[in-house]
């Protein structure tokens, strides 16, 4: 598939953070805060060690999905999480879903804690639904956590997504239980001046 990301001029920024593809040279940076137990409780791969987290970052081609958040701290920039906008099809009957390709994104995120409660991360996600919706020229907009993670969901709708899915007991986490799910979503039309960044 094109990486529909090239279309975009890097860095992007917002009031107060950039961000910019994800390179092997950020895989420590990343790997810091990741490995933290308080981030990898929500996380979807949790790799051991950082040898590990590096052939995965690889593997999976990370740099084709994942930004870099960074904050000017005056005295250089520090890298303070990743968001990832994975660009997916749509789902489209066998006559249409040719139509459906490439439309919608999937975002995802991880921070570090020590960051925490300043909006950064609202300001980020905030930054990427704009993408989407401007540049990348997408319909629809989607993420999904484990319903227990509570700053994730409430980002969500802090941003205008609406709540679309509550799965009980459908995810099975690291830790051996199944639990609930949520899933949200937001459509082109939906995302007002209001909410934009």
């Amino acid at each position: 598939m094109e990486d529909a990301l090239k279309k975009i001029s890097w860095p992007v920024r917002t009031e107060r953070l950039s961000m910019r593809r994800v390179t092997p040279d950020d895989v420590e940076a990343i790997w810091r805060y990741r490995q933290l137990a308080e981030v990898t409780q929500w996380i979807t791969a949790g790799p051991g060690t950082l040898e590990d987290f590096r052939a995965m970052f690889i593997a999976k081609d990370y740099p084709l999905k994942d930004l870099a958040v960074e904050l000017d701290t005056g005295q250089g920039t520090e890298l303070i999480g990743t968001v990832m906008l994975d660009i997916v099809d749509g789902w489209g009957q066998s006559e249409v879903e040719h139509s459906a390709k490439g439309v919608e994104g999937n975002l995802g995120w991880s921070f570090d804690p020590a960051y925490g409660g300043k909006g950064y991360a609202t300001e980020a996600v905030r930054a990427a639904i704009g993408l989407c919706f401007g540049p990348l020229g997408l319909r629809r907009v989607t993420a999904e956590c484990f319903a227990a993670n509570e700053p994730s969901w409430k980002l969500m709708e802090r941003l205008g997504m609406r709540k679309e899915f509550h799965g009980r007991k459908d995810s099975l986490h690291r830790n051996g239980e199944w639990m609930d799910s949520m899933a949200y979503a937001l459509l082109a039309e939906e995302w007002t001046d209001s909410t934009s960044c």
